[in-house]
């Protein structure tokens, strides 16, 4: 199949995004950031400087006090506008996506949907604002009494490299639809994707100063954080950087939605489909090249199945296609960095050492025609357990590690004591009852029964616990609580 063409072969130096502004760092400091599948260099990027930060953070405060005051309806009108505009670029951003960070054109499809699903999800919750508030009057003898709920700021919004438009959208719609203005910190690894969605974004019309961009950095999001004009911060990233924030947001009083790290299992009962789950296991352990919050990398099978199912789940990785994701046959693409292979390579080294057993190894795989890619062929072991090291830490790659248990008690039991992480945990089974008391009884906040990922739809929350979730309010709809705070009004007029 024709490979789709790429949006641009290059996109020069990035620019920082400042109170309605393209704008020219002046910095000296100046990443590369590279086309995964083929290793070559698509853009220049800097880190951003102080002063510039400082002033993305002032526009945002204007921005806010403008913003603020726009009516509840012309928000909406935005934000619907904005819908169209995401829309219209569709194919064109899901393009851009694949190219930077490395998934399948398939998955950027699914990847920009949910962006657009989350746009939708924003338009409504500017019309649930009004909803919230409550009025009573004659509360006492000539006393009346009323909540309303107000944006509180301007706020820091920092996105990972694996979701980067789709962790942009599980912030900043929300936060402008509740009149609240942001500073958006994009991670280093795709910085092309995050400057492509604030494009579609910019197009609506928003004032000056609504969106900003900061090419930063731990150093730099330290820095906006502190700034007294940011109220809270939104965050999606790893466990280490996202502590490090919350822990600042404590000391200055700041609210903050916090998403770090997972390390989720899938349990295969014994009456499940085996040929159903096989397909499912491909997505749920290698999909966008196992890069994902919400993928597994645990696969626990329970009773006399096991050897069928490896059989087929075998048969089905060892015939996927690796290659460039604007190649639309391809089903794996390569990881968005080298950094993030050797990564996955260290780890499969520690589980073997830990006494896994290799059935299918991926790690000399590489299409024809993109040696210098950063590519790896789903990998599966066996003999896994959960009291390995190897079991309690994200593998973050396409690889899966099989798992030999008794019964659903004693996998229940994995999920909820051999790690802190508490992302998702998805059930195969067709016994309702088995079902019930998984769900019931397992300490994650995404279940999954019988689907391979158990993504909340825009308007759920991203429901995560434990270690993989800090904060105030999570993220998506329920960041409405995040971006909105209560005011109580007591007044006498009789």
């Amino acid at each position: 199949m024709a490979i789709l063409p790429e949006v641009k072969k290059h996109y020069g130096r990035l620019q920082l995004y400042i109170d309605g502004q393209w704008v020219e760092s002046a910095s000296t400091t100046v990443h590369r950031t590279t086309n995964p599948a083929t290793g070559d260099e698509i853009a220049e990027f800097p880190t951003a400087t102080r002063e510039e930060a400082r002033a993305a953070v002032e526009a945002a405060q204007r921005g806010f006090e403008t913003w603020r005051e726009i009516g509840v309806r012309e928000r909406a009108r935005m934000l619907f506008d904005m819908r169209q505009r995401f829309e219209e670029k569709f194919e064109e951003l899901c393009r851009v996506l694949t190219q930077d960070h490395g998934r399948t054109m398939a998955e950027s499809r699914g990847s920009v949907r949910r962006v657009i699903e989350n746009i939708e999800s924003a338009c409504s919750a500017v019309y649930g604002i009004p909803m919230r508030n409550e009025h009573v009057d004659q509360l006492a003898s000539g006393i009346d009494e009323w909540l309303v709920w107000e944006p509180l700021g301007p706020f820091l919004i920092v996105t990972p490299g694996n979701i980067p438009m789709h962790a942009w959208s599980s912030f900043v719609p929300y936060a402008l639809a509740a009149g609240c203005s942001v500073v958006v910190s994009p991670s280093r690894q795709d910085p092309v994707a995050a400057e492509w969605i604030l494009r579609a974004a910019i197009e609506t019309g928003f004032p000056p100063g609504v969106i900003n961009l900061i090419h930063g950095g731990r150093e730099i999001n330290r820095y906006i954080l502190e700034q007294p004009e940011i109220k809270g911060l939104g965050f999606i990233g790893s466990n280490r950087a996202g502590k490090e924030l919350y822990e600042l947001c404590g000391r200055l009083g700041k609210p903050a939605s916090i998403n770090g790290n997972g390390k989720n299992h899938v349990v295969v009962m014994p009456d499940a489909d085996l040929d159903q789950t096989a397909e499912w296991l491909l997505r749920s352990c290698f999909g966008m090249t196992g890069q994902r919050c919400l993928g597994s990398d645990n696969v626990v099978v329970i009773g006399p199945i096991y050897e069928e199912l490896k059989e087929k789940f075998v048969a089905l990785a060892r015939s996927m296609r690796l290659g460039y994701g604007l190649d639309e046959s391809t089903q794996l693409g390569p990881y968005t960095t080298e950094e993030g292979r050797q990564k996955v390579l260290s780890w499969i080294d520690q589980a073997l050492a830990d006494g896994c057993r290799m059935v299918l190894d991926g790690r000399g795989s590489l299409p024809e025609g993109y040696p210098n890619g950063y590519f790896m062929g789903p990998t599966i072991l066996e003999d896994g357990h959960p009291d390995m090291p190897s079991a309690k830490v994200e593998a973050f790659g396409a690889v899966a590690c099989l798992m030999r248990c008794g019964n659903l008690e004693e996998a229940i039991e994995w999920i909820n004591t051999k790690t802190n992480l508490g992302h998702s945990a998805c059930i195969m089974t067709q016994s309702g009852k088995a079902a019930r008391r998984f769900i019931r009884e397992v300490n994650v906040g995404n279940v999954g029964v019988n689907v391979a990922i158990p993504q909340p739809y825009a308007f759920f929350p991203l429901g995560s616990r434990r270690d993989s979730f800090l904060g105030r309010a999570k993220s998506r709809m329920a960041s409405m609580r995040l971006f909105l705070d209560e005011k109580t009004v007591t007044a006498r007029w009789v």
